[in-house]
């Protein structure tokens, strides 16, 4: 089946353009460029076949024929552990997360939730070796396999931990690949003036247990100290983080996303500065408050 894996990830790379409507043709050429296989776990694959997460259904999975490197160059999410049902994520969702970043060459990336890597070394190949990104993984095991799989990029650095720590750095770009419930204070107190993070807010479904929720991506662009604009980029299902989650807002955050696309698709900005909760507020914390003004 390969016949040359340098053209089926070319192929790959420009159909993940046409079909999620990229904009960076550097994020393209990452995907033509990082050898995703080198990311996962010795084939066969275990792959995900069908599931219906937006509604509460399940996982229906199916084994690759093969150990064959050109079958993961599809849009297809990829068992990483089986066992748990936890998967390398589909290049068609991560690929619109990432090109909504704005990656150039240099810039400072911060990756929440890294796996085993491939999408860390996706947005290591968009900024370079004159670039920095930080990638962070709380399963300790997937951490050390992480940072042996990236090694090669010495521009990378994979740490075990869910980056709620205090990070001494600006980051350009931040990307949380984990469902949580409010962004922490430790991420915005490091994005960078200009700088954008992509946030996964979800609620947990109970019919499924706490391990995926589901709930909208924002994207945030700093705008001044105690001030970000921010814009819904899509609906999503996804795992949720490890210690990142709070109950209330995650109750708050359920009854806030059942007022449906005409209210959350308003919400413009979110807000850092103390003050009461208005009408105006669509989702509000102590700390920070997303807004419709």
């Amino acid at each position: 089946m390969t016949d040359n894996l340098d053209l089926r990830r070319r192929f790959f790379a420009e159909e993940l353009e046409a079909v999620c409507k990229l904009r960076s043709p550097g994020l393209v050429d990452a995907f033509a460029a990082v050898s995703r296989e080198q990311f996962l776990r010795p084939g066969p694959w275990t792959v995900l076949a069908d599931g219906d997460f937006m509604t509460g259904g399940g996982m229906q999975t199916r084994a690759t024929p093969d150990a064959d490197p050109a079958r993961v160059y599809h849009n297809i999410a990829v068992a990483i552990d089986p066992s748990r049902q936890l998967f390398n994520g589909q290049p068609g969702t991560l690929a619109v997360w990432i090109d909504a970043l704005a990656l150039v060459p240099g810039a400072r990336v911060l990756h929440v939730g890294c796996g085993l890597g491939y999408y860390t070394a996706i947005m290591a190949h968009c900024v370079g070796p004159t670039g920095r990104v930080v990638a962070f993984e709380v399963d300790q095991a997937l951490a050390t396999d992480a940072r042996q799989n990236l090694a090669s990029m010495s521009w990378v650095d994979a740490r075990y931990g869910n980056a709620s720590e205090r990070i001494d750095e600006e980051f350009d770009a931040i990307l949380v690949n984990a469902g949580v419930t409010r962004p922490q204070d430790t991420w915005l107190d490091a994005l960078a003036a200009g700088g954008r993070m992509v946030l996964p807010l979800t609620a947990t479904m109970p019919a499924m247990g706490s391990t995926l929720g589901k709930g909208l991506v924002f994207v945030l662009t700093r705008e001044s100290e105690s001030d970000l604009s921010a814009r819904v980029l899509s609906m999503v299902a996804v795992y949720s983080a490890e210690g990142l989650r709070d109950d209330g807002m995650n109750e708050r955050l359920g009854k806030a996303m059942m007022g449906g696309p005409m209210q959350w698709r308003s919400v413009k900005r979110l807000r850092r500065d103390a003050h009461d909760e208005s009408p105006a507020c669509w989702l509000h914390a102590a700390r920070c408050c997303l807004s419709t003004s």
